[in-house]
């Protein structure tokens, strides 16, 4: 609607539930509301909450958003947008991160409107709420003891495997989750923590964009998946936040951006996030922001099997 000759995104009324538990793909609208962006992490973030257009970076030509981003496994961590909201932190304690995204038709560089966008992360422990008892990324359990089993498997194929089969939740807890719609400029924004790491992966973000859907009192409805993706942080600013608190009480052995068997190493095409952070003080806050082109009329639920890296990564790679 327009306000004394601005836009302003409407307010979206708080809904009962329905019998005490949330729909999948029917939404329950919390924490609506602007983002106040003034305060977080002081000087690193900008005033406006939304991802600018910027100039192609060395090696880069000027078509580069016509690029896809790169498709990526769902993992078996996805909930499906069980909090439309923008601060996703809830008491989770680590570096303020402001992820600013600007999503666009990557065939015609226009910017996709009202689409739903998705993100989750593990915690600074490495833990994805919603499957708390997973531990450390679904990597931090027991070794196995005793002699290998021996002869053909028997019984049914297992569910949930690590990677790409999904996993019904444990728990309720819903931090580092959330689901907000683009602008008209194809802007949206989440107020975060930094990720931590787990055994088997690089730090990163999983994300997903809905579109063809409708936004109702009651949240995003219907539609579909047109990118499953992952962003990506690079080593420097890993480093940087690996020694403070409360990463720094991490233990778990992190794999790097080079070994990571899901980051395709292109570059933004595949993920990278550019970080903009005082570099004396991470603490203060990191500013993450890409384009993110996506094909409307494509279909991508990351349930296929995970793309083939450039590299291998570590043998201990256990979840995504």
């Amino acid at each position: 609607m327009t306000v004394n000759g601005q836009h302003q995104e409407p307010q979206v009324p708080q809904v009962p539930q329905e019998n005490g538990e949330l729909t999948r793909r029917k939404v329950v609208v919390v924490g609506a509301g602007a983002l106040a962006v003034a305060g977080l992490g002081g000087s690193a973030f900008a005033a406006n909450a939304v991802a600018q257009d910027r100039e192609p970076a060395a090696g880069e030509s000027a078509e580069a958003c016509y690029r896809l981003t790169s498709e990526a496994v769902e993992g078996p961590y996805y909930i499906d947008a069980d909090k439309i909201r923008r601060d996703v932190r809830e008491d989770r304690e680590g570096i303020p991160l402001l992820l600013s995204l600007k999503v666009i038709d990557s065939e015609t560089c226009k910017p996709i409107r009202n689409a739903a966008v998705d993100i989750w992360h593990c915690d600074a422990a490495g833990v994805y709420s919603g499957y708390e008892n997973q531990g450390n990324g679904g990597g931090g359990g027991p070794a196995p003891t005793g002699e290998p089993p021996t002869g053909a498997p028997t019984g049914p194929p297992p569910t949930g495997m690590p990677g790409g089969g999904h996993q019904e939740p444990t728990d309720d807890t819903r931090y580092l989750r959330g689901t907000w719609r683009t602008d008209r400029h194809g802007h949206v924004s989440f107020k975060t923590v930094f990720p931590g790491w787990y055994r088997g992966r690089c730090v990163h973000i999983h994300t997903k964009v809905h579109v063809d859907g409708e936004w109702t009192d009651a949240g995003y409805e219907g539609g579909h998946a047109c990118h499953t993706g992952q962003f990506f942080f690079d080593e420097e600013s890993v480093l940087a936040s690996a020694v403070v608190e409360p990463y720094s009480a991490n233990a778990t052995e992190r794999t790097t951006l080079t070994e990571d068997t899901i980051y395709d190493q292109s570059g933004t095409q595949g993920g990278l996030l550019r970080l903009r952070y005082d570099k004396r003080d991470i603490t203060k806050g990191v500013h993450a922001s890409l384009t993110v082109g996506v094909d409307p009329g494509a279909t991508e639920d990351g349930q296929g099997a995970p793309p083939q890296a450039s590299v291998s990564a570590s043998p201990s790679a256990s979840a995504s």
